[in-house]
């Protein structure tokens, strides 16, 4: 007889816009928050952007406090000016322009207004091999409305993570900060170039392939994850061969929303803290770290997830006997890689092999191992994990 069915799942009360042309309705849904005083945020990449002037005219109604300058991975030190900004300006919305830096940074804006400072006494603590203690916060958070310009799906968790000044990564968890509003507009996006939209993309699909193993997943979970899968599979290799279509563009962010979607219930594994390391020491862009370390962490996980790699397989329409599904979806994953042009090797995106045992005996203190079906047993078994990837 089977066990019973048992899961908790997180929802979220976000209102998704998805069309040709979303970011108009940006005025329209600041009216429905009743937002007086926003906060506009984005990169010095993102501020150059005929976009982001478009986005200014969008809010010239209002009086608006602009942070233009984030920098990868966010850092303490950003958060705490843009704190103090808010305060200064009674800042009630929070806009961004931008992918997973730009979100983390409002949703650490909005917890800390909230909560109060320091930002680092609210971070998640991890205890290994599998205990994580999460606060359990219950103030409003400023309402987020995002329009997502990377595929990570940032946008649409609770979760966040911010760089720290000795090369760590703070992170945090509150169902409160996933954005009100997205805008998924598949024109607005053009302005990204293709291979960065490609690389963020490893990252959400990185979030369908942990969940579908995570010890948090749930049958919603595994449902989204499946679909996120088959669309990231479709739209990553349309994106690579039509860069400009924006059919293209748009399937891409529905995927990418997915990959959030499940995230925020299912939470990261093995995989994300690895890439969490990785870009908290050698400030690695998220998306590249993703992409080189995925195959390795999923080669790793293989041996204690055969049922997940099934119903990858199955989703895939790839062989999907129990011993042809993980070196099928391995094989899957490879060509993928070439058909996109992602990055494949830690030594093409600024890694120093010197310090792969440093980087894996942080990761042995990072809270996706809870969530690992694998128990990580050594920091050996990770170095070797980074040496097959560099």
């Amino acid at each position: 007889m089977n066990s019973p069915i048992a899961f908790q799942h997180q929802s979220l009360r976000t209102r998704v816009i998805c069309k040709p042309d979303a970011v108009l309705e940006l005025p329209e849904e600041l009216r429905k928050l009743q937002a007086r005083r926003p906060m506009l945020l984005c990169s010095p990449r993102m501020a150059r952007s005929a976009l982001f002037a478009q986005v200014q005219s969008l809010l010239a109604p209002w009086p608006v406090t602009e942070v233009s300058d984030i920098p990868a991975h966010s850092s303490v030190d950003t958060v705490q000016r843009m704190v103090a900004l808010a305060k200064t300006s009674q800042v009630d919305a929070l806009v961004c322009l931008g992918g997973g830096s730009v979100c983390d940074s409002a949703k650490a804006t909005a917890l800390v207004l909230a909560e109060g400072e320091p930002l680092a006494q609210h971070a998640s603590q991890f205890t290994p091999p599998s205990t994580v203690v999460t606060p359990n916060f219950v103030r409003e958070k400023l309402p987020i409305l995002s329009i997502p310009m990377t595929a990570s799906g940032a946008e649409v968790t609770p979760s966040l993570g911010i760089r720290t000044e000795q090369g760590t990564k703070l992170l945090f968890w509150d169902a409160a900060l996933a954005s009100r509003v997205i805008l998924m507009d598949p024109h607005a996006n053009l302005h990204m170039p293709a291979s960065l939209m490609l690389a963020t993309a490893m990252n959400g699909l990185a979030h369908c392939m942990e969940g579908l193993y995570s010890k948090n997943r749930s049958p919603i979970t595994d449902a989204l994850a499946l679909e996120g899968l088959r669309g990231f599979d479709r739209s990553m290799r349309a994106v690579a061969q039509h860069p400009h279509d924006s059919n293209a563009r748009a399937e891409l962010l529905v995927a990418a929303h997915l990959s959030g979607m499940v995230l925020a219930s299912a939470r990261s594994c093995l995989h994300h803290a690895v890439c969490h390391v990785l870009g908290a020491t050698f400030g690695v862009g998220h998306g590249d770290a993703n992409a080189v370390i995925l195959p390795h962490a999923l080669r790793f996980n293989a041996p204690a997830v055969p049922d997940a790699l099934q119903r990858m397989a199955q989703a895939l329409g790839l062989p999907t006997h129990a011993d042809q599904a993980g070196d099928a979806v391995l094989d899957w994953l490879g060509h993928l890689q070439a058909a996109t042009g992602v990055p494949t090797r830690l030594r093409d995106v600024g890694v120093d092999r010197e310090r792969l045992r440093s980087v894996a005996e942080h990761v042995l203190h990072e809270r996706g191992l809870a969530y690992n079906p694998r128990v990580v047993r050594s920091a050996q078994e990770m170095e070797d994990l980074l040496n097959a990837a560099w």
